[in-house]
């Protein structure tokens, strides 16, 4: 019964919810127990995942899977719903499976009040898994924001010596964010008399609503622009990041960024296609100063966690740079690009926490030489730095060329500007590895320093595997995001698809569309800003 299709959704939302709960009748004084419970709810919640991976059907004609519609607050019209397109599925295999690696590798990092930091741990990856789960407005908002209150705590009780203040800033950063699209789930409402995602998404604001369209885009846009977080509402991640565990570290990179993500692919470009169409020129360029900006910052970092911190900035740029690239190979290279981050930018905090635990400092300069009395660490170090800087046969460059690839097709000095970004990410992230793991040992607390252990491997080594896998054999990503991805470009561009015979009679106005078969269709030379004068022109 858990496990029907009416019901798989429910049994992996709550499943680290009920270990949250156990947990709460644990004694205080015991530490072990709270550790092996948590962690046990923690793979617990990856196990009962593992289904969706075989029955999930990619080439469904269905908008959504699994789906579960209950009546929750009739009086004003919320349900409790929830269901899976590629896209959600996808970032809920990423959640399940960085959550309980993220639990693991606070085995012996936490010593103090261990209950309530495992507790806080399994409530998080409720609340994330939510975000990615809920069809419903209402119950989207409430899990958007009760994901806020785990993190908040776990970065200002068990953080570094700056806590309280990170903790402040990014509940204050993105609470305003929050503010905003409460105001805008409201004004929908209001207008539509709904709280059903599924009925809103098949029809989306238009420019016939006016200023309203805009509005709404913009109340959207901000929530989901300071979650990324886009440039210039970056500035609260490097804190969150440097001073968190390095579990919240794991977890605030690899999966509560994409939410900001996610919330673009899912609300801002197919409910207001207009207006993602009428201001994507400008939401590029803030990308693409993302990726350039937060790169140029890495470079002048001294603390290993903040650079790995201002990287996210530089990789996350790409992600909406493929979003509002507005093409099909733009965004499917974007969605696998999150997957990457998710993987790569969590591997290499959970080595920065092996080298915290084991020396209690970040600064680059106290390292060097790493490699001789570490050589399985500098191994495994490389690999997750060529999968960041995008090295081929490894998860990284799949999506960035696929990015770059769908950003050429509308222009190429987005492509090029990108370009530069990839440059300058291999720049800083190989001068790091060269600092940290070359040259001769000039610190004598680093000449006996331990390799990685049994458990230090069991959070790294599933990483690297799924490196490899995505690199070398992306097909199954690409797979299972043909069909939402088809849905977001058709309703941004809906002549993007269609054959030529069907295209508008229209003169050329920018360098043509590339079609899925490779080829220059004539149906793509009409660009997605004259997609309404098209439909009038036909």
């Amino acid at each position: 019964m858990l496990f029907s299709d009416n019901h798989i959704l429910s049994t992996i939302l709550f499943t680290p919810l009920v270990g949250a709960v156990l947990l709460c009748f644990v004694p205080r004084a015991s530490a072990n127990a709270s550790r092996w419970i948590g962690n046990l709810f923690g793979f617990l919640g990856l196990a009962v995942a593992l289904p969706l991976l075989w029955r999930f059907q990619a080439q469904s004609a269905a908008p959504f899977q699994f789906v579960q519609d209950l009546p929750w607050i009739p009086s004003i019209g919320a349900h409790y719903t929830l269901g899976l397109d590629g896209l959600s599925f996808l970032l809920v295999m990423l959640t399940v499976v960085l959550g309980p690696i993220a639990i693991l590798s606070s085995w012996s990092a936490i010593r103090k009040r261990e209950k309530e930091y495992y507790i806080l741990l399994l409530m998080l990856q409720t609340g994330m898994l939510g975000v990615f789960m809920s069809l419903d407005f209402v119950l989207f908002y409430l899990f958007w924001e009760v994901m806020l209150v785990p993190m908040y705590f776990l970065i200002g009780v068990w953080g570094s010596e700056r806590r309280l203040y990170a903790a402040i800033k990014f509940f204050l950063y993105t609470l305003a964010g929050s503010v905003l699209m409460l105001l805008a789930i409201l004004a929908i409402y209001t207008s539509r008399g709904t709280f059903d995602i599924r009925e809103i998404l098949l029809h989306p604001f238009t420019a016939q609503f006016g200023s309203l369209e805009k509005w709404l885009f913009w109340g959207f846009f901000f929530a989901f622009a300071i979650k990324v977080p886009m440039f210039p509402f970056h500035t609260w991640l490097p804190d969150a990041h440097t001073e968190a565990p390095t579990a919240g570290s794991v977890i605030l990179a690899g999966v509560l960024l994409k939410m900001g993500t996610y919330g673009f692919l899912r609300f801002s470009v197919p409910m207001f296609p207009d207006a993602a169409v009428k201001y994507r020129g400008f939401l590029v360029a803030l990308s693409l100063v993302g990726i350039v900006y937060g790169a140029l910052v890495c470079m002048m970092q001294k603390d290993m966690k903040k650079l790995i911190a201002y990287s996210s900035v530089s990789h996350m740029g790409f992600c909406t740079l493929g979003i509002f690239a507005l093409t099909p190979l733009g965004l499917s290279g974007s969605i696998i690009q999150q997957i990457n981050h998710g993987i790569s930018t969590g591997a290499l905090f959970l080595i920065v926490g092996v080298l915290y635990e084991r020396r209690h400092t970040r600064l680059i300069s106290e390292f060097g030489g790493l490699s001789t009395p570490m050589p399985n660490f500098a191994a495994v170090y490389m690999i997750v730095t060529l999968s960041s800087l995008g090295m081929p046969l490894l998860n990284g460059f799949i999506g960035e060329f696929t990015i770059l690839r769908g950003a050429f097709e509308v222009r190429w000095q987005w492509a090029a500007w990108g370009v530069l970004g990839v440059v300058l990410g291999a720049a800083y992230l190989l001068w790091l590895y060269q600092r940290v793991m070359f040259g001769n040992i000039t610190n004598p607390a680093n000449e006996n320093l331990p390799d990685l252990n049994a458990r230090e491997f069991a959070t790294l080594l599933p990483l690297v595997f799924l490196a490899f896998w995505i690199g070398i054999y992306p097909a199954p990503l690409f797979k299972v995001l043909d069909r939402p991805v088809q849905r977001i470009v058709e309703t941004v561009n809906p002549w993007y698809y269609a054959p030529p015979s069907a295209a508008p009679s229209l003169p050329p106005a920018a360098p043509p569309l590339i079609s899925p078969s490779g080829g220059t269709n004539p149906a793509s030379n009409v660009r997605p800003a004259d997609t309404h004068s098209a439909k009038e022109g036909k």
